[in-house]
């Protein structure tokens, strides 16, 4: 797969080195998206997951396991260090704060349904 590379007059060359968009690639690449009627970010970033694997060689899907293949059966492989670092200070957020989100939720669920509540 050939990929961008630039030659000092401006322009990218190579594969996709027009501007692409994200349905213009899945279509490239003939990726389903018949469940976007609209532009939500969480099906956008299964798409483009989607794009990346048939831009990076054809893979068919992205495999994450917690197993280390050491037979750590049942256990934890996540290991914790100690940084160090002092806690994070969390700010509460005020009555007036408070207020003016449930304003805006109010304003989202007018248009539509509000999932923060």
């Amino acid at each position: 797969m050939q990929s961008y590379r630039y030659t000092g007059d401006g322009q990218a060359h190579g594969q996709h080195a027009a501007r692409k968009n994200l349905d213009s690639l899945a279509k490239h690449y003939t990726i389903d998206t018949s469940a976007r009627v609209l532009h939500g970010a969480l099906l956008d970033a299964e798409i483009l997951a989607d794009v990346y694997l048939a831009m990076t060689g054809g893979q068919t899907s992205l495999q994450f396991s917690a197993d280390s293949g050491e037979g750590n059966e049942g256990g934890s492989s996540i290991k914790r260090v100690a940084s160090g670092r002092k806690a994070l200070k969390v700010l509460m957020a005020t009555a007036d704060e408070l207020e003016e989100h449930q304003k805006r939720l109010d304003i989202v669920e007018k248009n539509g349904s509000c999932l923060w509540r």
